[in-house]
């Protein structure tokens, strides 16, 4: 606790150098009293841009982030040129979560100054939480040791150990169709010519026909804006979704079909429910090992219940990652963790899920059946 005098030094301080006082109270931790500080000279129009800067930083502090988020656009918008406002604009909009505006801004203050090693590590953490380690390790490496701040060796592991995944990131996919979620649907049928939910539509004609006379409960696992939903409708007793992104959510609610949907990892325990059918349409992609899938799959479908697939097709015996960072499989790996988990392989058809450049991917629709414990 500060002494008097170190208190009456403090009010001198605050009427010739108030800046100098806020962010003496800042690395002292009382963010709240340096913001208490500096907002009166805001409102008087008496501040400059490192005290505004200084101010965002306090209301970030003390957890006021929509304040602070409001403030650095504030300040962004009055010294447009100068990168410690993008900084500070980029700050704020990683601490609210939006991750493409804060990297497109964290990126324009290294544009005006290339040699901000605060920026550089900023854009470091930015594309960590979005699941870019690649990414993330290229911008750590470029903070200067002296000005690294005390947390980076600890990031750079943190980005090392995520690249090592067998599996896409989490925070990659929903970053990636959080951004994509707006006209998501045109780009797949337009773009990508994307067939997938079709094609297990057809498999379930195929393989298990008197599905089709029965209503189902049915889990669709990366529901995505809920095209493999349409699919399967008419089908459904109850449909249930699970998606990493929260705005492809937004748009498969909005065609009130779904009985239910999370924002959820598949990798995690999928439900307290049993399904008569689950569904992953090209969601598969973003993983390499799909032990885990398989197990909780499993254990969330009834007996005789089944999983229907599709995958891109890997020309090797196991699973790869693909230049467009999407996971490979091969039918022997598939064959494979089915019979270790505890399913039947009903069938599985070449095919292909969608279009790249033009070109059809080579790709693997699979219906595997939950084995009927009573028969042993």
């Amino acid at each position: 606790m500060w002494c008097a005098s170190t208190m009456a030094n403090a009010r001198l301080l605050s009427e010739s150098d108030p800046l100098a006082d806020a962010q003496l109270l800042m690395a002292d931790g009382r963010a709240s009293e340096a913001a208490a500080l500096l907002k009166p000279l805001i409102e008087e129009g008496r501040a400059g841009i490192l005290l505004r800067v200084t101010y965002t930083r306090a209301l970030l502090a003390q957890g006021e982030g929509a304040a602070a988020l409001n403030q650095a656009r504030e300040t962004a918008m009055l010294y447009p040129g100068v990168a410690a406002a993008a900084l500070a604009l980029g700050e704020a909009l990683l601490s609210a979560g939006k991750l493409p505006t804060a990297i497109a801004e964290l990126q324009r203050a290294l544009r005006i100054d290339p040699d901000l090693a605060e920026a550089r590590h900023q854009l470091g953490m930015a594309w960590l939480e979005a699941g870019e380690p690649e990414k993330a390790l290229q911008e750590f490496a470029s903070v200067p040791p002296e000005r690294a701040s005390a947390d980076l060796q600890e990031k750079t592991a943190k980005a090392e150990r995520m690249r090592m995944l067998a599996r896409s990131n989490p925070n990659y996919v929903r970053h990636l169709f959080d951004q994509f979620s707006a006209d998501y649907d045109a780009r797949m049928l337009g773009q990508l010519g994307y067939a997938a939910p079709q094609i297990l539509r057809e498999l379930a004609a195929l393989v298990v026909p008197e599905l089709l006379g029965r209503s189902l409960d049915i889990l669709d696992l990366g529901c995505g804006t809920g095209l493999s939903g349409i699919a399967f409708d008419r089908l459904a007793n109850r449909l249930d979704g699970i998606d990493l992104s929260p705005d492809m959510l937004s748009k498969a609610r909005s065609r009130g079909i779904y009985d239910d949907l999370h924002v959820a990892d598949i990798e995690v325990p999928l439900s307290e429910r049993f399904y008569d059918l689950v569904l992953a349409a090209d969601t598969l992609v973003y993983m390499g090992d799909l032990s885990r899938v398989f197990e909780r799959v499993h254990n969330t479908l009834r007996s005789g219940g089944h999983f229907l697939l599709t995958v891109e097709k890997d020309p090797a015996e196991n699973y790869s990652l693909g230049p467009k960072r999407r996971w490979r499989h091969s039918e022997s790996y598939l064959r494979a963790e089915a019979h270790r988990t505890g399913f039947e392989v009903a069938a599985v058809m070449v095919c292909s899920p969608r279009t790249e450049a033009g070109a059809p991917v080579d790709g693997l629709a699979v219906a595997l059946r939950r084995r009927d414990e009573s028969l042993g």
